[in-house]
Protein backbone atom coordinates (compact mmCIF):
# COMPACT_ATOMS: atom_id res chain seq x y z
CA UNK A 1 0.00 0.00 0.00
CA UNK A 2 1.29 3.41 -0.77
CA UNK A 3 1.57 5.84 1.98
CA UNK A 4 -0.84 8.51 2.16
CA UNK A 5 0.34 11.56 1.02
CA UNK A 6 -1.49 13.92 3.45
CA UNK A 7 -0.38 14.24 7.46
CA UNK A 8 -2.98 12.89 9.85
CA UNK A 9 -2.16 16.73 11.57
CA UNK A 10 -3.30 18.08 8.54
CA UNK A 11 -6.63 16.70 8.16
CA UNK A 12 -7.43 17.16 11.97
CA UNK A 13 -6.54 20.82 11.05
CA UNK A 14 -8.93 20.98 8.37
CA UNK A 15 -12.33 19.22 10.54
CA UNK A 16 -10.75 21.52 13.50
CA UNK A 17 -10.82 24.71 11.37
CA UNK A 18 -14.18 23.96 9.97
CA UNK A 19 -15.75 22.91 13.39
CA UNK A 20 -14.64 26.42 15.26
CA UNK A 21 -15.43 28.29 12.08
CA UNK A 22 -18.97 26.99 12.31
CA UNK A 23 -19.27 27.23 16.19
CA UNK A 24 -18.31 31.25 15.77
CA UNK A 25 -20.68 31.64 13.23
CA UNK A 26 -23.17 30.40 15.99
CA UNK A 27 -22.17 32.58 17.92
CA UNK A 28 -21.97 35.38 15.70
CA UNK A 29 -25.83 34.07 14.68
CA UNK A 30 -26.76 34.57 18.15
CA UNK A 31 -25.42 37.39 19.18
CA UNK A 32 -27.11 39.36 15.99
CA UNK A 33 -30.79 38.27 17.10
CA UNK A 34 -29.25 39.83 20.72
CA UNK A 35 -28.68 42.91 19.00
CA UNK A 36 -31.89 42.99 16.69
CA UNK A 37 -33.91 42.68 19.65
CA UNK A 38 -31.92 45.44 21.53
CA UNK A 39 -32.83 47.94 18.54
CA UNK A 40 -36.60 47.55 18.90
CA UNK A 41 -36.54 48.61 23.18
CA UNK A 42 -37.51 52.17 22.89
CA UNK A 43 -34.47 54.65 24.53
CA UNK A 44 -35.70 57.25 26.12
CA UNK A 45 -34.04 60.42 28.84
CA UNK A 46 -35.40 61.80 31.89
CA UNK A 47 -37.19 64.19 29.85
CA UNK A 48 -41.09 66.01 28.79
CA UNK A 49 -40.89 63.95 26.01
CA UNK A 50 -41.04 60.44 27.85
CA UNK A 51 -43.92 62.53 30.53
CA UNK A 52 -45.99 63.13 27.19
CA UNK A 53 -45.54 59.33 26.15
CA UNK A 54 -46.26 57.74 29.38
CA UNK A 55 -49.54 59.88 30.05
CA UNK A 56 -50.36 58.63 26.35
CA UNK A 57 -49.75 55.05 27.35
CA UNK A 58 -52.17 52.89 28.65
CA UNK A 59 -52.28 52.90 32.69
CA UNK A 60 -49.30 55.48 32.11
CA UNK A 61 -47.27 52.14 32.24
CA UNK A 62 -43.92 51.46 29.26
CA UNK A 63 -43.49 48.18 29.73
CA UNK A 64 -40.30 47.20 28.70
CA UNK A 65 -38.11 50.34 27.62
CA UNK A 66 -34.07 52.06 28.19
CA UNK A 67 -33.76 54.40 29.84
CA UNK A 68 -30.09 56.84 30.20
CA UNK A 69 -29.34 59.18 32.72
CA UNK A 70 -27.26 60.39 35.12
CA UNK A 71 -27.42 59.23 38.88
CA UNK A 72 -28.27 61.88 41.29
CA UNK A 73 -29.07 60.51 44.55
CA UNK A 74 -32.74 61.76 45.86
CA UNK A 75 -31.05 62.75 49.51
CA UNK A 76 -28.03 62.45 51.08
CA UNK A 77 -25.53 60.09 49.27
CA UNK A 78 -22.89 57.88 50.42
CA UNK A 79 -19.15 58.89 51.03
CA UNK A 80 -16.59 56.64 50.30
CA UNK A 81 -14.62 55.27 53.75
CA UNK A 82 -11.29 55.47 51.13
CA UNK A 83 -11.11 58.37 48.78
CA UNK A 84 -11.79 62.01 49.67
CA UNK A 85 -14.96 63.54 47.67
CA UNK A 86 -16.10 59.60 45.96
CA UNK A 87 -19.48 59.93 46.71
CA UNK A 88 -21.97 57.42 45.59
CA UNK A 89 -25.88 56.03 46.08
CA UNK A 90 -25.29 52.58 46.34
CA UNK A 91 -21.75 51.13 48.36
CA UNK A 92 -20.23 47.76 48.87
CA UNK A 93 -17.24 46.59 50.83
CA UNK A 94 -15.86 43.87 50.80
CA UNK A 95 -12.84 42.26 53.51
CA UNK A 96 -11.49 38.59 52.62
CA UNK A 97 -8.56 36.79 54.36
CA UNK A 98 -6.36 34.79 52.21
CA UNK A 99 -4.17 32.18 53.91
CA UNK A 100 -2.30 29.20 53.05
CA UNK A 101 -2.09 25.78 54.38
CA UNK A 102 0.03 23.12 54.50
CA UNK A 103 -0.99 19.72 51.93
CA UNK A 104 0.49 17.05 53.31
CA UNK A 105 -0.26 14.94 50.34
CA UNK A 106 1.48 17.28 47.68
CA UNK A 107 4.36 18.70 50.17
CA UNK A 108 3.12 21.52 49.27
CA UNK A 109 1.29 25.21 50.94
CA UNK A 110 -1.83 25.77 48.84
CA UNK A 111 -3.92 28.77 49.28
CA UNK A 112 -7.39 29.82 50.07
CA UNK A 113 -9.68 32.87 51.17
CA UNK A 114 -11.78 32.52 53.87
CA UNK A 115 -13.66 35.18 56.59
CA UNK A 116 -14.99 37.37 54.03
CA UNK A 117 -16.91 40.31 54.90
CA UNK A 118 -19.23 42.38 52.82
CA UNK A 119 -20.82 45.40 53.87
CA UNK A 120 -24.18 47.50 51.65
CA UNK A 121 -25.31 49.98 51.61
CA UNK A 122 -27.95 52.23 49.73
CA UNK A 123 -29.49 55.41 49.24
CA UNK A 124 -33.01 55.90 46.61
CA UNK A 125 -31.72 57.45 43.73
CA UNK A 126 -32.82 58.63 41.11
CA UNK A 127 -31.67 59.56 36.82
CA UNK A 128 -31.73 63.10 35.39
CA UNK A 129 -30.94 63.83 31.61
CA UNK A 130 -27.29 63.87 31.06
CA UNK A 131 -25.60 67.39 31.33
CA UNK A 132 -28.75 68.10 33.64
CA UNK A 133 -27.17 68.48 37.59
CA UNK A 134 -30.68 70.22 38.48
CA UNK A 135 -33.72 68.93 36.12
CA UNK A 136 -37.76 69.37 36.80
CA UNK A 137 -37.52 65.45 35.13
CA UNK A 138 -36.28 62.59 36.94
CA UNK A 139 -37.08 59.04 37.21
CA UNK A 140 -36.64 56.93 40.27
CA UNK A 141 -34.86 53.32 40.11
CA UNK A 142 -36.78 51.28 42.13
CA UNK A 143 -34.81 47.87 43.51
CA UNK A 144 -31.52 48.59 42.01
CA UNK A 145 -29.98 45.63 43.88
CA UNK A 146 -32.52 43.79 41.91
CA UNK A 147 -30.94 44.70 38.71
CA UNK A 148 -28.89 42.32 36.20
CA UNK A 149 -25.08 43.73 35.33
CA UNK A 150 -21.99 45.29 36.63
CA UNK A 151 -22.37 48.57 37.69
CA UNK A 152 -20.48 48.86 40.67
CA UNK A 153 -17.30 50.80 40.06
CA UNK A 154 -14.25 50.17 41.98
CA UNK A 155 -12.79 52.81 43.57
CA UNK A 156 -10.42 51.21 46.50
CA UNK A 157 -8.40 48.14 46.49
CA UNK A 158 -5.70 47.23 48.82
CA UNK A 159 -3.65 44.24 49.84
CA UNK A 160 -2.45 44.20 53.52
CA UNK A 161 0.54 42.10 53.65
CA UNK A 162 0.75 39.73 56.84
CA UNK A 163 3.64 40.06 59.27
CA UNK A 164 5.34 37.10 60.03
CA UNK A 165 6.93 37.43 63.67
CA UNK A 166 8.52 34.36 65.68
CA UNK A 167 5.26 33.42 67.47
CA UNK A 168 3.65 33.29 64.21
CA UNK A 169 6.39 30.86 62.66
CA UNK A 170 5.60 28.48 65.61
CA UNK A 171 1.91 29.02 65.23
CA UNK A 172 2.13 27.93 61.90
CA UNK A 173 4.38 24.71 62.13
CA UNK A 174 1.81 23.65 65.01
CA UNK A 175 -1.53 24.41 63.33
CA UNK A 176 -0.25 24.17 59.24
CA UNK A 177 -2.00 27.29 58.30
CA UNK A 178 -0.40 30.80 57.83
CA UNK A 179 -2.29 34.27 56.53
CA UNK A 180 -1.17 35.89 53.96
CA UNK A 181 -2.41 39.27 53.27
CA UNK A 182 -6.41 41.03 53.78
CA UNK A 183 -7.68 42.17 50.83
CA UNK A 184 -9.58 45.07 51.54
CA UNK A 185 -12.18 46.55 48.05
CA UNK A 186 -14.81 49.20 47.50
CA UNK A 187 -17.40 49.56 44.71
CA UNK A 188 -19.38 52.60 44.26
CA UNK A 189 -22.19 53.37 41.88
CA UNK A 190 -21.39 57.16 42.03
CA UNK A 191 -23.28 60.19 41.53
CA UNK A 192 -22.88 61.92 38.03
CA UNK A 193 -22.58 58.75 36.34
CA UNK A 194 -24.29 57.69 33.32
CA UNK A 195 -26.11 54.78 33.83
CA UNK A 196 -28.93 53.35 31.05
CA UNK A 197 -31.06 50.93 32.46
CA UNK A 198 -33.67 48.32 31.20
CA UNK A 199 -37.31 47.74 32.61
CA UNK A 200 -40.82 49.35 33.25
CA UNK A 201 -41.09 52.87 33.55
CA UNK A 202 -44.30 53.89 34.93
CA UNK A 203 -46.03 57.50 35.75
CA UNK A 204 -47.66 58.17 39.31
CA UNK A 205 -49.05 61.43 39.97
CA UNK A 206 -48.73 62.97 37.08
CA UNK A 207 -44.99 63.61 37.29
CA UNK A 208 -43.19 60.53 39.20
CA UNK A 209 -41.78 58.59 36.82
CA UNK A 210 -40.43 55.17 38.25
CA UNK A 211 -38.12 52.97 36.74
CA UNK A 212 -38.46 49.40 38.16
CA UNK A 213 -38.25 45.62 37.56
CA UNK A 214 -40.68 44.29 33.95
CA UNK A 215 -43.87 42.47 35.40
CA UNK A 216 -43.91 40.65 32.01
CA UNK A 217 -40.65 38.92 32.99
CA UNK A 218 -38.26 40.38 31.16
CA UNK A 219 -34.65 40.80 32.60
CA UNK A 220 -34.03 44.34 34.55
CA UNK A 221 -31.04 45.73 33.76
CA UNK A 222 -28.44 48.45 34.99
CA UNK A 223 -25.41 49.29 32.77
CA UNK A 224 -22.97 51.98 33.89
CA UNK A 225 -22.45 53.44 30.06
CA UNK A 226 -24.92 55.31 27.99
CA UNK A 227 -27.01 53.77 25.19
CA UNK A 228 -24.84 54.53 22.42
CA UNK A 229 -21.59 52.67 24.35
CA UNK A 230 -23.73 49.79 25.18
CA UNK A 231 -25.30 48.97 21.94
CA UNK A 232 -21.72 49.63 20.05
CA UNK A 233 -20.14 46.89 22.84
CA UNK A 234 -22.47 44.26 21.36
CA UNK A 235 -21.89 45.05 17.98
CA UNK A 236 -17.87 44.97 18.60
CA UNK A 237 -18.58 41.50 20.06
CA UNK A 238 -20.74 40.96 17.27
CA UNK A 239 -17.57 41.73 14.66
CA UNK A 240 -15.47 39.84 16.77
CA UNK A 241 -17.50 36.36 16.33
CA UNK A 242 -18.28 37.20 12.57
CA UNK A 243 -14.58 37.94 12.02
CA UNK A 244 -12.91 34.76 14.07
CA UNK A 245 -15.98 32.41 12.21
CA UNK A 246 -14.48 33.98 8.82
CA UNK A 247 -10.71 33.49 9.30
CA UNK A 248 -11.31 29.77 10.46
CA UNK A 249 -13.67 29.12 7.42
CA UNK A 250 -10.77 30.49 5.31
CA UNK A 251 -7.98 28.34 7.22
CA UNK A 252 -9.94 25.08 6.82
CA UNK A 253 -10.77 26.01 2.87
CA UNK A 254 -7.08 26.42 2.55
CA UNK A 255 -6.22 23.60 3.81
CA UNK A 256 -8.49 21.53 1.67
CA UNK A 257 -7.36 22.75 -1.16
CA UNK A 258 -4.03 22.18 -0.19
CA UNK A 259 -5.33 18.41 0.53
CA UNK A 260 -7.01 17.79 -2.63
CA UNK A 261 -4.02 19.21 -4.27
CA UNK A 262 -2.06 16.80 -3.08
CA UNK A 263 -4.19 13.74 -3.94
CA UNK A 264 -4.85 15.17 -7.28
CA UNK A 265 -0.87 15.19 -7.69
CA UNK A 266 -0.55 11.91 -6.19
CA UNK A 267 -2.86 10.46 -8.81
CA UNK A 268 -1.61 12.14 -11.50
CA UNK A 269 1.61 10.97 -10.58
CA UNK A 270 0.54 7.59 -10.53
CA UNK A 271 -1.52 7.26 -13.92
CA UNK A 272 2.05 8.70 -15.78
Amino acid sequence: MSEFPVSPLVLIGVGSSFAFSGLFYHLYTEKKKELEKLKEIPIFKPDQHLVKTLKASPYKRLQYVAVEGQIQADGEPLASQFVPRCLGVIQKIAVEEHWKYWNPSTKAWDSRKMNRKETNNMVPFSLISPGAYISDFHVKVQNPLEASGCFLERVYFRMRRAEEGLMNVVLQGLSGEKPVAMEESEELLRVGSTVTGFGEVVLEGGRVMRLQPPQDGRTYILVPTSHRSFMDSHEASASVWKMLAAVTGITGASLAAMVIYKLVGKQDDRSK
